[in-house]
This record gives C-alpha cells, structure tokens and sequence, in this order.
C-alpha cells in the first residue's frame, strides 16, 4: 500500500511542477513595471493568467496593482518583483473585484491591502462565489487560494508614495466600484477593466454602458502618456479608448433598439459582429454574455406599461 501511495505522489509531482505562471516583468516607465496577461479566456492551460498587473518601485518601496487571479500567482509575483528591487512591498492597490484581480491577495497578507469601499463589499458579497467558479475554471492552479479582503479604504484624490504622485479616479462603469490610478509622475495610467484592447470587455456587474462611456471621457481627459488597460496591450496612443468607446456605443445600440423592435435576446445574440471588430479576442463570446446580463434592462425600458391607463 505504501508504495502505491509514493507512486501517485509522484506521478502528481510532475503535473504540479507544471503550475508555474514564469511572470516576465517588463519595464515601462521610470520604476515602472508591467506583468501582461494573455487575451485569452480563462482556461487549465493559462491558470486565469489573462490580466494586467503591475508594480511601482519608489524611494519608499513597491505599489503593486492588482495581485492576480490565484494564490500562486500572487507568489510569484512577488517573486518577480524581488528578480527587480530589493525593495520592500509597502501597499496593494485594487482596481475591482473581479477574481482575476484579487485572488492573489494572500501573497500580500503581510502590507496593506486598499481599495475602493464599494469594492471591498463587492468582494465580501461576491468572492467566495468567485473563488469556486475559478476553481472549476483553470483547477489545481488554484489549489490553496482563499479570499482576502483589503483592510484599508482608499478615497479618489492624491495618493503619495515615495515620489510618485498617484491620482486615483473612483469610476463605475464597470462594476459599480472602480479604480484608475495615474501615475502623475511617470505619465502612466493604469485603467484597470474600465478599459479592454483587443478583447472584448465583460459586463457582469456593469451598472451600465452609459456610465462606462462617460468614464472613458474622464480617463481621455487625463494627460496620460502611457495606458496600462486591465486586458490587453500597453498603448501610448488613444486606439483602447478609442476602440472601447466604439464597441460600448455599438453593443448599446444593438441591444436598444433590439429591444424597441421587439427582438427576443436569441436574435439579438445572433447579430454579426462587424468587421471593424474582427480582431478583438472573444467577440462573440462576449456578446452572448453581455446580452445575458444586460438586454433584459433594455427589455423594462422598451416595453410599455399596460396595466397602467392613460390618463
């Protein structure tokens, strides 16, 4: 029997070896650092490494910016920052609380943890939840990788840190509690999911896409040089807002009117996605979910009371 038990120990050993998310941090402005995801969907070959984090040296010590989407990958963050500085990691800031960008919190149990109060309740409300999901998504990555929630509220206006005067924009459009940080010191902001490039934003817990647009505004009013989105490649151009603000108007177009014609969500799903569109990851895909979460809204405007007599 104890031989048994060795030998599947170590036909598990190899397969776990394999879990390794090798974090390739790239350098993008001063002390700067960017760790870019994959555009793909979550999956067991990926672990859910498909996000944006980041991590800023400063005379103080490290900001990091989201921790990831598991507990391994939260470690081996760290693992890649201290490859850079020997710096002591000195606060976690939190975009939002979509799993993929706070299940590597207990990699970071030891500093503070901030974020948004909407996001922290959010999380309270919806992380275990997400947790499980993630597990059935991309499996033993996962293995070990509790909720944690941040301990210190973070309010929009001037965070300093060691040189780098970080502004901090409380948002909505994409789950009701978001934050954007510009670096004002090094020109780089860091969008969080309030901005997708080159794959197709989520919408699961989006208040509305007319809150998203008027946020896109406030972001392409800010004197950025460089746009670190939540998913997708660095720019240091306008094209993810640009490509953000296209794709947001047309999908609440398409379900607006979808729904004053009467359409049922099947035949709204069905729609082409136009060819301007072709080469965002995930389109369709997509669709089919923010139709799923929103058409229904767009249905209890459209449809007229009539139960109700005029008058």
């Amino acid at each position: 029997m104890r031989w048994m038990l060795l030998l599947l120990v170590g036909l598990g050993l190899p397969a776990l070896a394999d879990l390794q998310y090798r974090l390739a941090p790239r350098q993008i402005a001063q002390g700067t650092w960017l760790l870019e995801g994959s555009t793909d969907n979550f999956a067991k070959d990926n672990g859910g490494n498909v996000v944006n984090t980041a991590f800023i040296v400063t005379d103080s010590g490290v900001v990091v910016i989201d921790t990831g989407p598991s507990k391994r990958y939260g470690e081996a963050l760290r693992q890649a920052i201290a490859s850079i500085t020997d710096k002591p990691v000195v606060e976690v800031l939190l975009t939002h609380h979509h799993p993929d960008h706070v299940l590597g919190n207990q990699a970071f149990a030891d500093v503070p943890i901030r974020a948004l109060a909407g996001t922290t309740e959010l999380l309270r409300q919806q992380g275990d939840a997400m947790a499980e999901n993630m597990y059935r998504l991309v499996g033993d990555w996962m293995r070990g990788t509790e909720v944690v929630l941040p301990a210190h509220v973070l309010e929009p206006g001037l965070h300093t840190v060691g040189g780098h005067r970080l502004r901090l924009l409380g948002l909505a459009g994409h789950t009701g509690a978001d934050l954007a940080i510009f670096d004002e010191t090094t020109g780089v902001l860091f969008a969080g999911d309030l901005v997708f490039y080159q794959r197709a934003l989520t919408t699961p817990s989006s208040p509305g896409l007319g809150t998203w647009l008027q946020d896109l505004d406030t972001l392409q009013a800010l004197p950025w040089k460089q746009l670190v989105p939540g998913h997708g490649p660095l720019a240091s151009d306008p094209q993810p807002l640009v490509q953000m603000r296209d794709y947001l108007g047309w999908l609440d177009g398409l379900m607006r009117e979808g729904a004053a014609r009467g359409d049922d969500m099947t035949e709204v799903i069905r729609t082409p996605i136009p060819e301007r569109f072709a080469g965002i990851r995930l389109a369709r895909y997509e669709l089919i979910r923010s139709v799923s979460h929103l058409y229904p809204l767009y249905e209890r405007r459209a449809l007229q009371r009539v139960d109700i007599k005029p008058d």
